[in-house]
């Protein structure tokens, strides 16, 4: 009963702030008491007990109101922050507060003229606080720096949410404004080596104030998009200066928590059927906080480095820029983590986290499935974007394939998806990241001999076999709206293809069936753009023709029997009329889906499919075209990158350079951003990309004007010498069976015959203002559609994306 009765008294509570047309004085404590002194409502009930109907009203009609309710609980959980909250009272008091508050912040946010509210100074209020030694500084600090801090407190409270160093009860409480949280972290192991006793009440107290420090932040969520890059939170700015004393061992203990989990626990079957994983709660929460927080500012952390060691710079401003480096320190003390064990911590836990969904056992549903793998992967994305150390460490070993496989799985998985076009989308962007670095296709030679069960042919080969073998599903049979990533897509494939050893058969023929649909006459005279695609496919070709023939067999073999295509090309008819025709011919818009011949799925898969209807999503910023975030480098013959200078005209003139060649692979973003320009724009989802240039129509000018230039050179050379020789073997032995043609092939060489070979080009991710819009929308929008219970920002007015059903 007594829970039904202090449900009661809070409704009576909110239902009096309603109704009230006066001012409620500040001081009036036995009013204010009534929303947290006496109460014991979880946060679920605060949300049912306070419907957003009447926030509103109370924000329409008594403004003041509203301002001294959030005044006096922020000041209650500031008070709580100075006491330690010694009481079980005062615990629950704080709890009250935060779940409150928690409440009421999307509100405040959806109102332009409140938004300043919490960033106005309260009477009284000193800036420096209880941390004010000499009590002459008066200036009043605003409340949203009170809020903040205090919840920094809240965080290191002995016996609240960290367990108390105390050693009898004889001994006073610590005083929570000189404790050193440094030996208070919450989990072993970046920079801190024991592993405190799981506490779930502990876990629960820092879960919630994490949530309320989530919603501080959401602020961003009722922002409209914009590209300046300068528009820093001023929630996460403040949070994460040196202001907040506690930031280097919280953003640790974020860290730690989230890196040591292990969602299998004791590893006996449905354990998670028998017990609540209350740990899964925090890591969740500390994992959103992460991604948030560690917010780029107008440059990555990593070039603001590279900046500051710059020679040019004077030697006073390096050494004060060398000495702050980031002004946000959670990215700052990204940014410096260096040692191996730290490095292989953060790698294996994230690997152990995102393989958890691939795991399979004999047992249906028996081991815990995470659902947090969007955020893990924008973390794993921000911490190879800050910490160049720990891309190079991710490369150095194998581990990297730990990383590979789950992508690749989630990528397969979520290609007929509308829902999940984010998650495409940030997948292929750390594969291009990584694609960058020749560690990444070296790599890729290692046998897959996992078996985790993809809807994609079975195949023997290696991790660039399973690459390929998933784009060419997701090119082939993702949906329309994934169009833009091809361009991507075939970008990682030619960064990786001059390291790549042995294709096996199985992808030799889907590299062969991309080109077979990119080349058809009516799918090239589509769109300005769709040529690109051809020869990224074909300096691919020419990347394994000229650095890898010996033990690509595979491929050329393919090549061969697919000569046809080749020729075609290179007699592409340019006339008006067979411009005409060919473009009649187009029975739909897509790339052809026939003529690839899918063997067996692997046992246990399931076909990717489409979201259920109703299922919610967000829509998302267009991302910018690849030439606007990768840049050439040149790998010299020692292996060092040179960068190439970016041309500003897409159509060089032609000449015998791989940099002229490429440069006609380099695409400009309007294809990209007319076909996806924002997911509201339903109707266009469901043109191809051949609609988006209504006003652009294919003449003989431009078809000559990139003919010309495919280099074909290399192939033809290659089919002159190659189909005489296989043929004649055909007749003189009366061969029918291809693996003695692979034999031959194996033991052939075209030493001498080729061209001479052309430098390999490497197109590098680079950030840029574009991608860091693409990346706020994507991350908000997981945030938005992942905290669900309570539902913190359903149904409010937000800006910075459009929420739809499909």
């Amino acid at each position: 009963m007594g829970n039904a009765d202090t449900k009661l008294h809070f409704r009576k509570a909110v239902i009096q702030l309603t109704t009230k047309t006066q001012p409620v004085e500040a001081t009036d404590d036995a009013f204010w008491d009534q929303f947290w002194a006496d109460t014991s409502t979880t946060v679920q009930d605060v949300f049912a007990l306070v419907p957003a109907a009447e926030i509103r009203a109370v924000r329409e009609e008594s403004p003041s109101n509203l301002a001294t309710l959030c005044y006096k609980a922020v000041e209650r959980l500031v008070q709580g922050a100075e006491s330690g909250c010694p009481s079980e009272k005062e615990r629950q008091i704080i709890l009250n507060c935060t779940r409150l508050l928690t409440r009421i912040l999307p509100y405040i946010y959806e109102d332009a003229d409140w938004r300043g509210f919490f960033w106005s100074t309260v009477p009284g209020a000193g800036r420096a606080g209880h941390l004010d030694e000499d009590g002459d500084d008066e200036e009043a600090r605003p409340l949203a720096e009170s809020l903040l801090l205090a919840i920094a407190d809240l965080l290191f409270c002995p016996d609240f949410t960290v367990q108390s160093h105390k050693k009898g009860s004889s001994d006073s409480a610590e005083d929570i404004q000189i404790i050193d949280s440094c030996e208070y972290i919450w989990e072993a192991g970046v920079g801190f080596a024991q592993s405190p006793p799981l506490n779930y009440v502990h876990d629960l107290n820092r879960t919630e104030l994490l949530k309320l420090l989530l919603t501080c932040f959401s602020e961003a969520m009722y922002l409209p998009p914009s590209s300046e890059s300068k528009t820093l939170n001023p929630w996460v700015a403040f949070f994460c200066s040196t202001e907040n004393r506690h930031a280097l061992p919280l953003f640790t203990s974020l860290l730690n928590v989230v890196c040591a989990y292990d969602p299998v626990g004791y590893g006996f079957p449905y354990n998670h059927l028998l017990f609540y994983d209350h740990r899964e709660q925090l890591v969740e929460q500390a994992v959103q906080i992460l991604i948030i927080t560690l917010e780029h500012e107008t440059k990555s952390a990593a070039s603001a480095a590279l900046q500051a060691l710059d020679a040019s710079t004077s030697p006073a401003a390096v050494e004060e820029q060398e000495s702050a480096g980031p002004d946000n320190l959670f990215v700052n003390y990204l940014s410096r983590i260096h040692r191996e064990e730290d490095l292989n911590f953060i790698l294996k836990g994230l690997a152990r986290l995102l393989n958890n969904p691939l795991v399979q056992t004999y047992l249906p549903r028996s081991t815990k499935r995470i659902q947090f793998y969007q955020e893990l992967l924008i973390l794993f994305w921000k911490f190879c974007d800050f910490n160049k150390k720990f891309l190079f460490f991710v490369l150095k070993s194998s581990d990297v394939l730990d990383m590979l496989v789950p992508i690749l799985f989630y990528l397969n998985d979520a290609r007929a998806d509308q829902s999940r076009v984010g998650l495409m989308h940030i997948g292929v962007f750390i594969l291009l990241l990584l694609s960058g670095e020749r560690n990444f296709g070296v790599r890729l030679n290692k046998p897959y001999t996992l078996r985790v069960p993809m809807d994609i042919p079975v195949f023997t080969g290696t991790h660039a076999d399973l690459l390929i073998v998933i784009f060419h599903k997701i090119i082939t049979s993702g949906h329309q709206r994934l169009q833009p990533l091809f361009d991507c897509l075939l970008t990682i494939i030619v960064n990786i293809s001059p390291y790549l050893k042995s294709l096996s058969m199985v992808a030799a023929n889907k590299m062969l069936h991309l080109l077979e649909a990119f080349s058809t006459p009516w799918f090239l005279f589509s769109s300005p753009q769709n040529h690109h695609l051809v020869f990224f496919l074909l300096e691919v070709f020419n990347n394994i023709i000229q650095y890898q023939f010996d033990g690509n067999c595979n491929l050329v073999y393919a090549i061969i029997r697919k000569r046809t295509v080749f020729h075609q090309l290179a007699n592409l008819p340019s006339d008006t009329a067979a411009i005409q025709k060919a473009l009649q011919k187009k029975k739909k818009s897509g790339i052809s889906r026939t003529n690839s011949i899918e063997t067996v799925s692997m046992e246990g898969s399931r076909p990717a499919v489409p979201a259920e209807p109703g299922t919610l999503k967000t829509s998302l910023e267009a991302t910018p075209g690849i030439d606007k975030i990768t840049e050439k480098s040149q790998v010299s013959q020692d292996g060092t990158m040179v960068a190439v200078p970016h041309s500003d005209s897409p159509q060089t003139p032609a000449d015998s350079s791989a940099i002229a060649a490429a440069s006609d692979t380099e695409s400009n973003s309007e294809r990209d951003s007319e076909v996806y320009h924002t997911e509201s724009e339903a109707a266009r989802s469901r043109l191809s990309s051949v609609s988006s240039s209504a006003a652009w129509s294919a003449n003989t000018d431009w078809v000559l004007s990139w003919k010309a230039k495919l280099p074909l050179q290399t192939i033809m050379r290659l089919l002159q010498v190659l189909v005489p020789q296989v043929e004649k073997i055909c007749i003189d032995k009366g061969l029918t069976d291809e693996s003695e043609i692979l034999k031959f092939l194996q033991h052939g060489t075209l030493v001498g015959l080729l061209p001479v070979p052309h430098p390999i080009l490497i197109r590098k991710y680079q950030a840029n203002a574009g991608t860091a819009m693409w990346f706020r929308t994507y991350m908000w929008g997981v945030i938005y559609l992942r905290n669900v219970d309570p539902p913190v920002w359903y149904d409010t007015d937000i800006r910075l994306f459009e929420i739809q059903r499909i």
